[in-house]
């Protein structure tokens, strides 16, 4: 039996909190990782929309649709530890998720000691 305090499955797919998109969170090697797997909301560039934000030159073309936005997620007591990419800004922070019941994901994203927390739903 798991420790009450493990951190509980956070895998499956999830609405951002900007109801935009669905992410899929699913294992990736020892981790867990989250990609963007539908728009909900298709942006200025359609579905072939491009990573333009990205501050590597190199990465730009890459398509959103299918880019790693939650990436090396590894359990940590009761939450999941990782980063997490905005491709709207182009910006990739640290990040914690933590599952608040069967079908709401909290997303924290920090830089230093500042964080901003979004809920995700899950997909039904």
């Amino acid at each position: 039996m798991a420790p009450a305090h493990a951190a509980e499955p956070v895998t499956g797919r999830w609405v951002t909190a900007e109801k935009d998109g669905v992410v899929l969170i699913a294992p990736c090697g020892k981790a867990l990782c989250g990609t963007l797997d539908k728009f909900l909301v298709p942006p200025p560039g359609g579905t072939d929309q491009r990573d333009i934000n990205n501050p590597d030159p190199a990465q730009r073309k890459r398509r959103l649709l299918g880019l790693p936005i939650l990436s090396g997620f590894t359990a940590e007591n009761n939450a999941w530890r990782g980063k997490i990419y905005d491709p709207k800004s182009g910006k990739t922070y640290r990040s914690i998720i933590r599952r608040k019941g069967p079908n709401v994901l909290e997303v924290k994203g920090c830089i230093g000691p500042f964080c901003q927390t979004q809920v995700w739903n899950k997909v039904s």
